[in-house]
């Protein structure tokens, strides 16, 4: 079951605390729960996926962008991800997750969001969304005109544009 009860702490939470540009990280203070955990007592790799939706959610109330998308009926869709798992985390261990956006280009936004037990990473990924209408899919700079016509996107990271290149080489639909 998707956390409501957290999404709606988050989301308050984000409204309370200071603005922030597009390009900043949000960082966000989570627990992990008993149903968070699966058989090998660690958090699930799906929840994890679940709970940075949280993360994006906090990032998209504080910058501005969950404000822009009401108010021209755009919608924000996951297109893509790569997750790297490389350390546990049990039940009721808190850590800290980090989610910022990186930058986009004609057809996608990139988000890096990881977490942290301390100085060490447990995961991060690499999700890459579309901005969507009643129409289809539209291009990243509508969206972000809506919120600062002044913004332009960074250069995207050298490991994002490898990712989104080998991405585009792989066949869709994919053969059964």
């Amino acid at each position: 079951m998707y956390p409501y009860a957290r999404f709606f702490k988050e989301a308050l939470k984000a409204r309370a605390a200071t603005p922030l540009t597009p390009l900043e990280t949000h960082i966000s203070q989570h627990i992990c729960w008993p149903w968070d955990i699966d058989p090998w007592m660690e958090m699930n790799n799906g929840r994890t996926l679940t709970l940075y939706d949280l993360g994006r959610v906090g990032l998209s109330i504080r910058c501005g962008l969950w404000t822009a998308l009401k108010r021209n009926r755009l919608g924000m869709v996951v297109a893509g991800a790569s997750v790297r798992y490389r350390r546990r985390i049990t039940a009721f261990k808190p850590f800290e997750m980090r989610s910022r956006c990186v930058g986009w280009d004609g057809r996608f936004m990139y988000l890096d969001q990881s977490m942290w037990q301390g100085d060490e990473c447990s995961s991060q990924v690499l999700i890459r969304g579309a901005v969507t209408s009643k129409g289809g899919m539209v291009a990243p700079d509508r969206l972000i005109a809506a919120m600062d016509p002044s913004l332009t996107s960074p250069e995207l990271p050298a490991w994002v544009q490898n990712w989104a290149e080998a991405d585009n080489t792989r066949p869709w639909p994919p053969q059964a």
